[in-house]
Parts: structure tokens; C-alpha cells; sequence
């Protein structure tokens, strides 16, 4: 636990550590894979919709017919996961983390089972907006549940374990969609599904308690310790007790002078610098379709594990910088190939002779992507801002994710005709050029760092190691 006091340098913790820790400690694993089934719907959701969507255009003429209908059903899920994150953070400051998490399962099964009986388009538009709250609630609230339940020199891995069943939910997701292209009620079986995993969690998280932290700033100090002694070995639970109740008392005591008030606590927390500087981290058949994006999907698992293997070897930073330098190409079709292409893949484009270099490529592209900046970001933004700010931060962080997720969904299609695939993805790698710099200059090294030390970085200003070898010279010369 990341609470203040007298805890223990960063030590080279490597993957073995966690699971000889929850091998000692399975009480941890039970905690961080409950809140993680979050990460399946959150993944589940974001790769459903490309497989439902094709059956969606055959039985609603509208849909096939309008691009930005395609776009809206998209995109709807994202937009509501803007709210959800927006106010994610609130309820789980003000009524718990737990709670949210329940709050956002509910919305998650109602939400599917919407779009599953949906007469029209307008109510699968609206059970979008209705999961996509659940998504937002949970991708900010599940790894902060992880976090307060994990020792620090543990607590990348098992955050990354959150990421790891965000992308197994997107395999599953095009597995189920293969499972059902041969049903009558096809995308119906694809969207309705999702509320099993999303009733399990629910089920799981009644049997769970509360995070420590919140339950001790209940003046429910029992209840907190409780939990402490089945995480932590008995000589380490009165160190975080103590370290628990410092961090809590200056948390109310800053909480005093800034007021109650959700938006005076808001410019409270963008006012901070502390704040202001973590947030730069957050910011051939429909068969044949489904079947080539189980090897997407796959990979994307496989950079998951990466990431929990290396991510308290190497640090968060490392990973994230090789992500954003990572290969990946895109063919342009010309008007002959578009020709020859009869829903292949969709109308407007099919793959050319040279085909299966974009999936190779594309490949490559979710290797390096997945172990860093599919992952890593999700543990900085649980672990980078100061406690009395941790809710708003990371629902700042979050909100800003899902905002750009929602201009992606709503205009990529539109993008693609614009300026063809090519053109489209040369512009997404102009962005990703624009991150690189910004981690680069911005974001420090968490790993295995107490939060009152990441603090004390941030309030410092964080400067890579060139610049400081830089300043340090010109301070020798003078």
C-alpha cells in the first residue's frame, strides 16, 4: 500500500515477486481479479461492436445506408464513458469505490440487454450510452480498487492485470461474435451477452469489502485493519496503519480548507501542481472479418502479459516511450482492387494482393502497443496524484481518454474517405510523435515509488535524465 509514512525504497521487483506474493497472499489476487472483470467489460465492449455492427447494417437499411449512423452507434458508448468517468471519481470518493463498481455493473447489464432487444437503431443507441457509463465508472475506478488493495513493490503487476482482461475481453469479444455469425439473432446474442460477465462481477463484489483507505476515512478503523492483516504479513500491518492514518488526517485537513464542494475541489485540484502535472500522463466474409480479428485481439493479450512481466522490471516510462515508437504500416487500395472487393471486408475498401502485410504490420503495431501504452497508463494514473486528489485526478485523466476516443469513433470512417487509409493513419502517427515528446519531457518514473516521493518529483518538476545531466554541468562550471 502507496499511503505515506515510512515505506521501503523501490526495490528490482520482477514478475515472480507478485506470485510468490499472492502465492503467500491469495486474498490479494481474489480482490484484484474481482474489480478486474471491469477490464473484461471494458474490453468486451470496445470489440463487440465491430463484429455487431455488420449484422446491424442487414437489418436496419438506415444504419447501411448512413455512415454517420454507423458512426453514432460507435461512438455512443464512448460518449457515455465520458460521463461515467466524470463522475466516477465523485462516487467513489464521496460513497466508495466498491459501490461504483456496482453502480457501473448495473448500468453495464442493463445497457446490454437494451441493445440486445432493440426494435430500432434510437435504442441501440441508447443502450450504448448506457453501457458506455458502466465502461467509464469501471476504467477508473477498477485499477484504483486494485491499487489500495496492492504493497507497492507489486502493485504495476497487478494493476497490469486490469489491462490483461481488458484485452482478453476483446478476444472473447471476437470469439462470441464468430460463435454467433450462424444464429438468427446474431448481433443481439453479440451485444445481450455482455451482461453475464457484468452480473458476475456484481455478485463477486457484494462479497468484497470496501478499499482501506475509504473505509478509514469512515472512522471505520477496524474495518480497514481487518483488511490490511489478510494483505500485508502481520509485522507490516501497524506500519501501514500509521502510514494510512497520516496520509487520511492531512487528506481531511486539506479537504477542510478547500470545502466539500465538488467544484471548488475541482479548481482546488487543477490549481495543484502537483495535479496539473500527473495529468499529462492520463492524456472476405463477415466470417472471415471476425475470424482475422481474433489474431488482433490475441496479440494484444500477449502484449498484456508483456506488460506485467516487465512493467516493475523496467518501469512505466520505459515501456510507454517504446510503445509510441512503434512500427506499423497501412496499403492503399486503387480503384481496380476496390472492384474486385464484394463485402470482403465492407464496401468501400478490400485488401490488395499484398494484403496480409497489414495484418502482419498491423501485428507488430499491437505488440508494441499493448505492453505499454495499452496498459502502462492506467498504473500511472492510479498511482501519480496526491491522495486528497486521487478521485478527481483520475477522473480528469479518464474523462480526457475517453474524449479523444469519442473524435476517433465519430470521425474515422469519415476520415478514411477524406484522406484514405493512408493519409488517415500518417495522421495518427503525427499524434503519436506528439505523445512520445510529451512522455519524454513529462512523465517521471513511478516504479515502486511511495506516493509522497512521486509527489515530491512532480512538485520539483520532473526532468529526464538529459537535462539534468545538462543542468548539473552548468552548475560545476559556474
Amino acid at each position: 500500500m502507496v499511503e505515506g509514512g515510512n515505506i521501503s525504497k523501490p526495490d528490482k521487483t520482477e514478475f515472480t515477486e507478485c506470485w510468490k506474493t499472492t502465492w503467500k497472499t491469495p486474498y490479494i489476487m481474489r480482490l484484484a481479479l474481482s474489480a478486474g472483470i471491469g477490464g473484461l467489460l471494458f474490453g468486451y465492449d470496445t470489440g463487440v461492436i465491430s463484429g455487431a455492427l455488420l449484422y446491424i447494417r442487414e437489418d436496419f437499411e438506415q444504419v447501411d445506408r448512413k455512415t454517420w449512423l454507423q458512426e453514432l452507434i460507435v461512438s455512443m458508448a464512448v460518449a457515455g464513458a465520458i460521463g461515467g468517468a466524470a463522475i466516477g471519481g465523485w462516487i467513489s470518493d464521496r460513497f466508495g469505490q466498491k459501490r461504483s463498481n456496482l453502480l457501473a455493473d448495473v448500468l453495464f447489464s442493463v445497457g446490454a440487454l437494451v441493445m440486445a432487444f432493440a426494435p430500432a437503431p434510437v435504442m441501440i443507441i441508447l443502450g450504448r450510452i448506457l453501457v458506455g457509463l458502466g465502461v467509464g465508472m469501471t476504467s477508473m475506478t477498477a485499477p484504483l480498487y486494485i491499487f489500495e488493495a496492492s504493497p507497492a513493490r507489486i502493485r504495476g503487476t497487478l494493476v497490469s492485470t486490469n489491462g490483461l482482461l481488458i484485452t482478453g475481453g476483446q478476444f472473447l469479444s471476437y470469439l462470441i461474435n464468430l460463435a454467433f455469425t450462424k444464429t438468427s439473432w446474431t448481433w443481439r446474442w453479440m451485444l445481450g451477452i455482455a451482461a453475464v460477465p457484468a452480473l458476475f462481477q456484481l455478485v463477486l463484489m457484494l462479497s468484497l469489502p470496501e478499499s482501506p483507505r475509504w473505509l478509514y476515512r469512515q472512522n471505520k478503523e477496524e474495518e480497514a485493519r481487518s483488511i490490511l492483516e489478510k494483505i500485508f504479513p502481520a509485522n507490516e500491518v501497524d506500519d501501514e496503519m500509521n502510514a494510512l492514518k497520516l496520509s487520511v488526517e492531512a487528506e481531511k485537513a486539506d479537504e477542510h480548507a478547500i470545502g466539500d464542494n465538488l467544484i471548488q475541489k475541482l479548481k482546488s485540484a487543477l490549481s495543484n501542481v502537483v495535479v496539473r502535472r500527473g495529468l499529462y500522463a492520463g492524456f472476405a466474409s463477415n466470417e472471415t472479418a471476425l475470424a482475422l480479428s481474433l489474431i488482433t485481439s490475441g496479440l494484444n493479450a500477449i502484449g498484456s502479459i508483456v506488460s506485467m512481466v516487465f512493467v516493475d522490471r523496467y518501469g512505466r516510462r520505459r515501456l510507454m516511450l517504446v510503445s509510441m515508437y512503434s512500427p506499423g504500416t497501412c496499403l492503399e487500395l486503387n480503384t481496380e482492387q476496390r472492384d474486385w472487393c464484394r463485402g470482403t471486408w465492407f464496401k468501400d475498401g478490400c485488401p490488395s494482393e499484398f494484403g496480409f502485410l497489414a495484418v502482419v504490420f498491423l501485428g507488430f503495431y499491437i505488440l508494441s502497443y499493448s505492453p505499454g501504452m495499452g496498459t502502462v497508463p492506467w498504473i500511472v494514473n492510479s498511482e501519480i496524484y496526491p491522495l486528497r486528489y486521487r478521485g478527481i485526478g483520475g477522473g480528469l485523466a479518464a474523462v480526457s481518454n475517453w474524449i479523444s476516443n469519442l473524435i476517433v469513433s465519430l470521425t474515422f470512417l469519415s476520415l478514411t474517405k477524406a484522406l484514405g487509409s493512408a493519409g488517415t493513419f500518417f495522421l495518427f502517427g503525427g499524434v503519436c510523435v506528439i505523445g512520445f515528446s510529451f512522455i519524454y519531457w513529462l512523465v517521471p518514473e513511478t516504479k515502486g515509488l511511495p506516493i509522497e516521493e512521486v509527489e515530491k518529483i512532480l512538485e520539483s518538476g520532473y526532468k529526464p535524465k538529459l537535462l539534468r545531466a545538462k543542468s548539473k554541468d552548468k552548475t560545476q562550471f559556474a
